[in-house]
């Protein structure tokens, strides 16, 4: 099979609707807008939410809970996924990013005790579960915190 063998299945591509090309096609004159109306105008409609003048459901509804804005929000990486590493490596942001093991740093690297460590490490990150300090530190590695 080469490049230009290639063909979409059957039935999952349709051709666009061309509006506003005469009578003929279906869709001349009003373009399938109806007559008259708000919504036959071009910029004609209602914005997002808007019920008629009725209170709208968002407002309707009662307001619950707060979001901090300014809660710091961290990658995870688990104890266990240390493993990959050689014995004796310094494991930082810039080797786990390297390695696939955190794709997307939001406001640092949070490393939790779940498994267990079987190398000596010294893991640098943003912070450490209680359980991650012990087991790395009982594999006889080290912690430290940027």
């Amino acid at each position: 099979m080469k490049l230009h063998e290639l063909k979409a299945a059957e039935g999952s591509t349709k051709n666009r609707k061309r509006k506003g090309r005469g009578r003929a096609t279906g869709q001349g004159t009003t373009a399938g807008r109806g007559m008259n109306g708000q919504n036959s105008r071009s910029g004609g409609g209602v914005r997002l939410g808007f019920e008629g003048g009725q209170m709208p459901l968002y407002r309707r509804l009662p307001k619950r809970g707060f979001t901090n804005i300014f809660a710091k929000e961290y990658s995870e990486v688990n104890v266990t996924d240390l493993n990959r590493f050689e014995a004796d490596a310094i494991v930082d942001l810039t080797l786990m990013k390297k390695v696939g093991l955190v794709s997307q740093v939001k406001d640092g690297v949070k490393i939790l005790g779940n498994g267990e460590l079987n190398k000596k490490l010294t893991v640098k990150a943003a912070k450490f579960s209680k359980s991650a300090i012990e087991k790395i530190e009982a594999a006889g590695g080290k912690v430290e915190v940027i």
